[in-house]
């Protein structure tokens, strides 16, 4: 019997893909359980129309990262910190306040999305990375100084 996989099933396949499994199997369990759903000609076609929009949408969210990408690169921004005497920061840069920084600029960027080599310590000009799906990146240049 063809089913539509609902969910992904361990060995056996992932979600909207079309798998020819034994009539007990897809009754008994794949069926109950809500995993599966006959497949159908009605149903493949919903399923491939679905691939489609979801392809379409994959590369409207590429061209837009694109241009966050190209809009980012090179960006400069400026962080006050709390230093001691000699220049050091009491607290190390945490990725959460240059996110907010960026979002000061206009850029949603989660936290999540910034990597830093190592942490940031010291008042000076550090490069730093932001992840973007599609395997994008940006780096920007954070400029640390001193607060008054």
């Amino acid at each position: 019997m063809k089913v539509i996989l609902l969910k992904d099933v361990k060995n056996l396949g992932r979600k909207n893909e079309i798998k020819n499994v034994s009539d007990g199997y897809a009754r008994n369990l794949l069926l109950p359980r809500k995993l599966a759903i006959v497949a159908t000609g009605a149903e493949i076609k919903k399923i491939e129309e679905g691939k489609e929009e979801e392809r379409l949408q994959a590369e409207k969210d590429l061209e837009k990262n694109q241009e966050v990408v190209v809009k980012m690169e090179g960006l400069e921004i400026e962080i006050a910190a709390k230093t001691d005497k000699e220049g050091g920061l009491y607290a190390a840069l945490s990725p959460a306040q240059i996110s907010k920084a960026l979002q000061a600029k206009g850029f949603e960027i989660k936290k999540g999305q910034i990597k830093i080599d190592e942490p940031i310590k010291e008042i000076g000009e550090r490069e730093v990375t932001i992840e973007f799906p599609h395997g994008l990146e940006a780096k920007i240049k954070v400029i640390v100084v001193e607060e008054k």
